[in-house]
C-alpha cells in the first residue's frame, strides 16, 4: 500500500534534539527557536516570525491581537480545516462563510465585499494547496474597509504572490509543520506579524501575558502579567526538529515539485478527454506542491475511484467538509447557506499520495491506475 502520508528525516533533526537537551533549555525560546525566526523573517521579509505550538495556535494569537470580541464577524472560506473558523469563534465571533472560486477551491475573490457590513472585523484567506488568494484585491478591500487580512498559510510555505512570499502580505500569517505539510516538526505553526502596531504586544501575548521577553532583552529590570496571553510558544525540541528540516527547504521542495509535474504530466490527457480537472495555478501565483489532487465529476464518481485506488494499493484521501454545513454550525441555529462551489469541492476532490520519500515511479503507478479507472 502507497501511504497517502509519510513524515521523512531530511538532515540533523535528531542530532540538533540531542544538542537542544544538551543545552539545559528545552522549555522554548532558546537558541534553535531563534535560529527558526531569523530564517523566517530573513527569507520570507515577515516583520515578525513567532514560533507557536499549531497553526491553531498562531490563529488564536491573531485573534487576540486583533481584540476580537463578541458581535465581531470574521469572513472565512468554508472549504477550509476548522481552526481557520474556529480561532474566531473561541472569541466570540460570528463567523460569515464564502464560497470557493469556480477554478481552484480557495476564496471567491469577487463575493468578500458584498459580505462586509458594519460589524467586520476581518478576512481570512487561505492560500489552499499553497496555491495564493488574488492579494490585491482583498488587499485592496480591507483597506477600504478599514478591516484586517489573516493569511491562513498552513498549506503555504515557500510560496508567493506577485513576488511577495505568503504570509507577508495580510496583517498576520499562520502557518502549520503538522507531519503532512512540506516542512514539518509532528506538530507546529508560526505566526507572522506584518504590521507594526502588533509587534510588541505579539511578544507578550506569546508569552502567557508577560513582558517576559522584554526581561530577557533588557528592556525592563523585571517582568509580570501585563495583558492577555496563553503558553503559545513551542518547546525547544521541536524547533530544533524544524530547523533542521529548514536546512534543506530547497532540497524538499525540489523534490516535491518534481513529483508534482510528474502527476500532471502523466494525468493531464484525462483532463483533455474531460474525465476529470487537475489543479489549476493562476499567473500570479507560484506552486508550492504541497498537494495534488483530482476533481471528479460527482460524489459517486469519487467514492468509486476512492475505492478502486484503494484495492489497487493506493491511500488516497477526500479533503475537507463544508464548514457551512458542519454541525456545530447547524446546532448553533444559523443560517445555511447555498454555496455551490465549496460543496463540489466537498464532494469531488481527492487528494493524492504527495510525501518526500514517494518516488518518480510511483506517481506513475499511481496515475496509471487512474488512467486504467477511466478506461
Amino acid at each position: 500500500m502507497i501511504p497517502f502520508n509519510k513524515p521523512f528525516l531530511v538532515g540533523k533533526e535528531t542530532l540538533y534534539i540531542e544538542a537542544a537537551v544538551k543545552s539545559g533549555k528545552i522549555s522554548g525560546n532558546g537558541e534553535f527557536t531563534v535560529k527558526c525566526h531569523e530564517f523566517f523573517e530573513t527569507h520570507y521579509s515577515f516583520k515578525k516570525a513567532l514560533l507557536t505550538t499549531s497553526c491553531t495556535d498562531a490563529l488564536e494569537m491573531a485573534a487576540m491581537l486583533m481584540d476580537i470580541k463578541t458581535g465581531d464577524e470574521i469572513i472565512v472560506p468554508s472549504y477550509t480545516f476548522v481552526s481557520s473558523a474556529l480561532a474566531f469563534t473561541r472569541q466570540g465571533a460570528k463567523i460569515v462563510f464564502a464560497d470557493s472560486r469556480e477554478d481552484h477551491p480557495g476564496i471567491n475573490e469577487n463575493t468578500i465585499e458584498g459580505l462586509i457590513t458594519s460589524k467586520t472585523k476581518a478576512i481570512v484567506v487561505v492560500h489552499y494547496a499553497g496555491v495564493a488568494c488574488d492579494m490585491d484585491i482583498i488587499m485592496d478591500i480591507a483597506n477600504r474597509y478599514n478591516i484586517y487580512v489573516v493569511e491562513d498559510a498552513a498549506q503555504a510555505i515557500d510560496s508567493y504572490y506577485k513576488g511577495k512570499a505568503l504570509g507577508s502580505i495580510g496583517h498576520f500569517g499562520a502557518f502549520s509543520f503538522h507531519e503532512t505539510k512540506n516542512i514539518i516538526s509532528g506538530e507546529g505553526g508560526l505566526l507572522t506579524i506584518n504590521d507594526n502596531r502588533f509587534l510588541d504586544r505579539a511578544e507578550i501575548i506569546w508569552e502567557k501575558g508577560t513582558n517576559r521577553s522584554a526581561f530577557f532583552k533588557g528592556e525592563v529590570d523585571k517582568y509580570g502579567w501585563v495583558d492577555t496571553g496563553s503558553s503559545f510558544l513551542p518547546s525547544e525540541l521541536i524547533a530544533a526538529f524544524l530547523y533542521a528540516q529548514l536546512e534543506h527547504l530547497m532540497e524538499i521542495q525540489d523534490k516535491r515539485k518534481l513529483l508534482w509535474n510528474t502527476y500532471a504530466n502523466t494525468l493531464k490527457e484525462l483532463q483533455e478527454q474531460n474525465h476529470l480537472k487537475l489543479p489549476y495555478v493562476p499567473s500570479f501565483a507560484t506552486n508550492n506542491a504541497h498537494m495534488f489532487y483530482v476533481i471528479t465529476k460527482n460524489i459517486e464518481e469519487r467514492d468509486t475511484l476512492i475505492s478502486y485506488l484503494k484495492t489497487n494499493g493506493v491511500h488516497a484521501v477526500f479533503h475537507y467538509l463544508s464548514l457551512h454545513k458542519s454541525p456545530y454550525h447547524i446546532n448553533n441555529k444559523s443560517p445555511i447557506q447555498y454555496l455551490q462551489n465549496s460543496d463540489n469541492y466537498t464532494d469531488c476532490l481527492i487528494r493524492l499520495p504527495l510525501f518526500y520519500d514517494l518516488e518518480v515511479n510511483e506517481v506513475k503507478c499511481i496515475s496509471n491506475v487512474i488512467i486504467d479507472f477511466f478506461k
